[in-house]
């Protein structure tokens, strides 16, 4: 479900705020079924707007707000996620038809989960689009208690945030009145780096496949 192109976070931010912000952070962390929110250049355009610069954003945030905000919303989100996993489980994953949510998607998952860690694999995935969705929900299946899955939450969740959000801030803060003309290369640079994980794994598995074949 598509609700916002990962390269208009400006119009999610425009139209609707911090309060827009937090819900969007909440959703895309804690509702598995929602594909396709800005996450990375959502928080990237916020901290931008804290900074009150460029002409992109017309609404200036409250960076005390924005820095507080962001992180309890993504780790309540989170934590909702991982509820979800680890009341209903695999039944979530139990459709084949589903583009998403089918036993292959499972097993990648899982073996994401082997190879990483499931610790780890809750920090990798908050920068990771379509795996930041799914691997909430993963950790509770894999029965990950609820107080160590919070400790990785929290932490990832801090990193992930204020990455992000400063990054925004320091580069408005740092070009002025020049910021607008170097946001849309810089949103397509952090998508482009967000979903290189996903393309790297894709060409290893069809690489194994072929090999394996």
């Amino acid at each position: 479900m598509d609700i916002f192109s990962a390269f208009n976070a400006e119009s999610a931010i425009n139209s609707f705020g911090l309060a827009g912000i937090f819900i969007i952070l909440f959703v895309e962390t804690g509702l598995p079924f929602v594909i396709g929110l800005p996450g990375d250049s959502l928080l990237f355009m916020a901290g931008l707007a804290a900074s009150g610069t460029g002409e992109v954003i017309r609404i200036h945030l409250s960076l005390r707000e924005l820095v507080i905000g962001a992180p309890i919303f993504v780790i309540a989100g989170s934590q909702f996620g991982h509820w979800l996993g680890y009341k209903y489980g695999a039944k979530l994953f139990s459709r084949e038809d589903s583009k998403y949510f089918n036993p292959n998607r499972l097993k990648s998952l899982q073996s994401w989960i082997d190879k990483y860690g499931i610790g780890k694999m809750i920090f990798l995935g908050r920068f990771i689009p379509i795996v930041r969705h799914l691997v909430n929900p993963a950790a509770g299946i894999a029965r990950m208690t609820y107080g160590k899955f919070f400790l990785w939450n929290v932490f990832s969740a801090l990193v992930w945030t204020q990455g992000f959000i400063w990054a925004g801030y320091i580069l408005g803060e740092k070009l002025k009145g020049s910021v607008d003309k170097y946001v849309l290369p810089i949103v397509g640079l952090i998508v482009l780096v967000s979903i290189t994980p996903i393309i790297w794994e894709f060409v290893k598995d069809r690489r194994t496949r072929k090999h394996s074949s």
